[in-house]
C-alpha cells in the first residue's frame, strides 16, 4: 500500500464537540461548491434522476474577476445538452484569435476559427451568468437541490468512508448523507484541506492585478498578450469592456501599491500606449483585483465516498484561460463514469480512481503546456533587469504544421470529452 492510500481525512475540535443539528438530509451525491465543475456535474446527475444536492457557501454566483471564458469544448458539451444555442442567447461576446504583441511585432498565438468545430471561438461571457444557467436547468428536474449560504465545516467519516457533510447556514447546524460527496470548491478547497490532501506546484509563482478599462469601437477585437518594458498585459474583448490583466512578479504588489495608482496608470501606458486616454479611470485599488497565482494538482483526488474535481483537484494557471473548461471536463467524465454506480447505490473506490485516470493526463499536459509558457515568456521578461528588452515568441508558433497546436489545445485539451448517454 502505498503513502498516498493511507490519506485520512483531518479531525478538527469541532467535529469532536456536541452540537445541535437542525436536520439530517440523506442524498445520492453531495456536491460542495457552485462553480463550473459543480454546477455541470449537478445537471448531469440531475438529469439521470440521481438526487444530488448542490452545496453553494455563497448566496449568490456573482462574484468579480472570475474567469469569464468558454471555450469550444464547453461550448460543444452545451450542445450535447441541447442548451448551446439558449446559451448564446445570453450577453456574450466571442474571440477568434489570440495575439502576443511585442517590441518586434505582433504574432498570432492562436486562431480558433481554423479549428473544425461549431463553435470556433472563445465565449465571453461573464461566469455568474453561466452558472446561473445551468442551475436554471437543472432546477427542472425533481431531483436536483441547490442550498446557498452553506458554509461546509466537516467531513463525516464512518469507518474510514466519506458519508456526507455538515455545514453551517440558515440558522444552525445541518448535516447532509450521501453515498458520494464531490469536492469541487475551488482554488482555496475547505474539502481538500479537510481531507489532508496536499497539492504538488506545477509552475513558477506569479501575481496578477485584474481591472477593466473601456473598449473602444475602434480597438481591435479578440485576445490579446502585449509585452514591453518589463511588463506583460493580457486583454480580454468584453465588448464595451477590456478585462485586463496586468501580470507583475511574484511578491512585487506591496512595491506597486507603495508607488501610487498613477505609477500603475503609466506602467500600463508604457507595454500598451492606445489606452493613455483610458487609463484615468482607473481611480482607486478597490477597482482592482489582486490574484496571487499558483498552478499545482492532487497526487490524489479520492478517497472512499469523496471525489474532488476541478480546481480543487488541479489548480489551473490563468494562461490560457482553461480553467472553468478542464473543470467542466472533469464533470462530465464523472458522471460518465459514475451515474450508474449512482443509480446503484454502489459506488467504489475503483470507481472514483478512474475519473482521476481519465483525467490526468489532459491535466498534465495543460499544466506543462502553461508552465512553458510562464517559464520561457513571463518569467524572462518581468525578471530581465533590462526595461526595454525585447522578446521573441517561441519559433514553432510561426511554423505552419504546429501553428494549430495551441489554439488546439486551449480550446480542447489532447482529446475532446462528450456527454455519455
Amino acid at each position: 500500500m502505498t503513502a498516498e492510500a493511507t490519506i485520512t481525512p483531518k479531525l478538527t475540535e469541532a467535529q469532536t464537540a456536541d452540537r445541535e443539528i437542525i436536520d439530517v438530509v440523506e442524498t445520492n451525491c453531495c456536491i460542495v461548491g457552485g462553480g463550473p465543475a459543480g454546477v455541470v456535474l449537478s445537471l448531469l446527475l440531475a438529469r439521470q434522476g440521481i438526487s444530488v444536492m448542490l452545496l453553494e457557501t455563497h448566496k449568490d454566483f456573482d462574484r468579480d474577476f472570475r474567469g469569464d471564458t468558454v471555450h469550444p469544448s464547453t461550448m460543444e458539451i452545451m450542445d450535447e445538452l441541447g442548451l448551446a444555442e439558449s446559451l448564446l442567447q445570453l450577453p456574450h461576446s466571442k474571440i477568434r484569435t489570440l495575439t502576443i504583441t511585442t517590441p518586434n511585432g505582433s504574432t498570432q498565438f492562436a486562431n480558433f476559427a481554423r479549428l473544425k468545430t461549431k463553435y470556433p471561438f472563445i465565449t465571453m461571457m461573464p461566469q455568474a451568468k453561466f452558472l446561473e444557467f445551468i442551475v436554471e436547468e437543472a432546477k427542472h428536474y425533481p431531483s436536483f437541490q441547490l442550498v446557498l449560504g452553506a458554509n461546509v465545516q466537516e467531513l463525516i467519516e464512518e469507518n474510514g468512508i466519506i458519508k456526507g457533510v455538515r455545514y453551517r447556514g440558515h440558522g444552525g447546524w445541518h448535516e447532509v448523507r450521501a453515498q458520494l460527496t464531490v469536492g469541487s470548491d475551488g482554488r482555496h478547497s475547505r474539502l481538500r484541506q479537510l481531507a489532508g490532501f496536499e497539492a504538488v506546484g506545477t509552475s513558477p509563482p506569479m501575481d496578477v492585478l485584474w481591472f477593466r478599462l473601456p473598449r473602444s469601437s475602434e480597438d481591435p477585437s479578440g485576445g490579446m498578450g502585449r509585452i514591453g518594458n518589463g511588463h506583460i498585459v493580457a486583454m480580454l474583448d468584453r465588448a464595451d469592456q477590456w478585462q485586463i490583466a496586468y501580470v507583475i512578479p511574484k511578491g512585487g504588489y506591496q512595491e506597486i501599491r507603495a508607488a501610487g495608482i498613477e505609477a500603475l496608470r503609466q506602467g500600463i501606458v508604457g507595454v500598451v500606449p492606445e489606452l493613455s486616454d483610458r487609463v484615468q479611470y482607473l481611480k482607486d485599488w478597490s477597482q482592482i483585483a489582486f490574484l496571487s497565482v499558483e498552478s499545482s494538482r492532487l497526487p490524489r483526488w479520492y478517497l472512499p465516498g469523496l471525489l474532488l474535481i476541478g480546481d480543487a483537484a488541479h489548480i489551473m494557471s490563468p494562461v490560457g484561460g482553461v480553467g472553468i473548461n478542464y473543470a467542466v471536463q472533469d464533470a462530465v467524465v464523472a458522471a460518465n463514469v459514475l451515474s450508474e454506480s449512482l443509480k446503484h447505490n454502489s459506488i467504489h473506490i475503483w470507481d472514483l480512481a478512474e475519473v482521476q485516470r481519465q483525467r490526468e493526463l489532459p491535466i498534465r499536459v495543460i499544466q506543462a503546456f502553461q508552465s512553458v509558457i510562464q517559464q520561457n515568456i513571463f518569467a524572462r521578461v518581468l525578471n530581465s533587469n533590462n526595461s526595454n528588452q525585447s522578446f521573441t515568441p517561441p519559433a514553432f508558433l510561426r511554423l505552419p504544421i504546429l501553428r494549430d497546436l495551441p489554439a488546439r489545445l486551449v480550446a480542447f485539451g489532447i482529446w475532446p470529452v462528450h456527454v455519455k448517454t
